[in-house]
């Protein structure tokens, strides 16, 4: 049976709601994430539940409340809030700070919340947390496996390229060393064998502790630090010289030696390889040329990576890149190298561009900050 408290306190609710959902949101806009919301985000779907509220207060029993609260709008807003970027603390929070101005509400009004009020409102809210909080959570753990299995993804594929490397490397040694001959590549090639190798150690162990570490939420997480660009893209070059062959398409480093960048060399290192990489595989002859200037006085250093092969289809331009995206004339593309340098240079706060034309070849350009003042502030 219905009483008269219970249906005093939906009647209030419904007839103050505007001025409950304004005390609401003075209080929540006190939350990180709420600040700089506007009205009809920061309501988002608590006017719903409001009226939730009030069916139940209305309902007859408490299992046209559990009926209520099923298909109610608490896993809806749950999603929203993950999105918006709220935390579980976050959630919970409003969902009380809702529960102590009905409170108020209430007390203003001369309505004592002892009995069925108050069971019925704890029972609304204390099951729209339950519901909000396992729905975001659920949400937030298939994206975190999501961006774990991309991250992987990325990981493997970058361990392509030095394992094709360290191959070629090994079949031109194996074709012109002979017993007791010196040649000038010897040293050379030795020494782009061990770089490659060092680097397929720390590749693997990284897939290693992803694979052993479930709890760790994957994303580009960078150790930026002041590095010369020069020595780097010199570096690379003679690593990825074997892929490129010896005499069939020249690599060109114009980094001027005096830039100084503000980056992370990792990452950087794999941006510029899959570049370099996916230039090679467009230019069997001819010349691909690494270049960089700085840009002042915005503190922006731009970087190419520039070929004069044969040119990206005009259809595949604009998906370059797009995850899995890959030209079906190259059999051995997975479509995720230029994904993991959008990531990569957006993570640095950059930008990247292609612009290619068939036929004529192809330019990648990124920017870099050249100091921790000159970062693109997070969207």
């Amino acid at each position: 049976m219905i009483t008269e408290g219970v249906v005093a306190l939906a009647d209030l609710i419904q007839q103050d709601q505007e001025a409950l959902l304004l005390q609401w949101r003075e209080q929540v806009r006190a939350l990180p994430s709420a600040r700089d919301l506007d009205v009809p985000t920061l309501n988002d779907h608590i006017p719903g539940q409001l009226s939730e509220l009030v069916f139940a207060l209305r309902s007859k029993s408490d299992e046209t409340i559990a009926e209520a609260l099923l298909d109610g709008s608490s896993p809806a807003h749950g999603l929203q809030r993950l999105k918006e970027g709220f935390d579980l603390e976050e959630v919970v929070a409003e969902y009380n700070i809702l529960r102590g101005c009905i409170h108020n509400l209430a007390t203003r009004h001369g309505l004592s919340l002892q009995g069925a009020p108050f069971h019925v409102l704890n029972r609304v809210l204390d099951g729209a947390i339950g519901t909000a909080v396992q729905t975001y959570a659920t949400q937030r753990a298939v994206e975190v496996q999501q961006r774990r299995e991309d991250y992987l993804a990325f990981v493997m594929h970058d361990l392509r390229t030095p394992l094709n490397a360290i191959s070629l490397a090994a079949n031109v040694l194996e074709r012109t060393l002979r017993p007791g001959e010196n040649h000038a590549e010897t040293p050379r090639m030795f020494n782009a064998l061990r770089r490659n190798v060092r680097q397929l150690e720390t590749l693997v162990t990284k897939v290693m502790e992803e694979n052993t570490n479930l709890q760790t939420e994957v994303g580009v997480k960078l150790e930026r630090r002041h590095l010369d660009l020069w020595p780097l893209v010199e570096a690379l070059i003679h690593d990825v010289h074997p892929i490129a062959g010896t005499s069939s398409t020249k690599l060109v480093n114009e980094v001027p030696d005096d830039l100084t960048i503000f980056a992370d060399a990792s990452l950087l290192r794999r941006i510029l390889q899959n570049l370099i990489a996916n230039a090679i595989g467009y230019t069997p002859r001819g010349t691909i040329v690494i270049g960089a200037e700085n840009r002042s006085p915005d503190g922006a250093v731009v970087c190419w990576v520039t070929d004069d092969g044969a040119g990206i289809p005009a259809g595949m331009v604009d998906k370059v890149f797009e995850k899995f995206e890959s030209d079906p004339q190259k059999e051995t593309g997975s479509g995720l190298g230029l994904a993991i340098v959008k990531t990569f240079v957006e993570g640095h706060g950059g930008i990247i561009t292609v612009d290619s034309r068939e036929g004529y070849g192809t330019t990648f350009r990124f920017t870099l900050p050249t100091s921790s003042r000159s970062l693109t502030p997070a969207p």
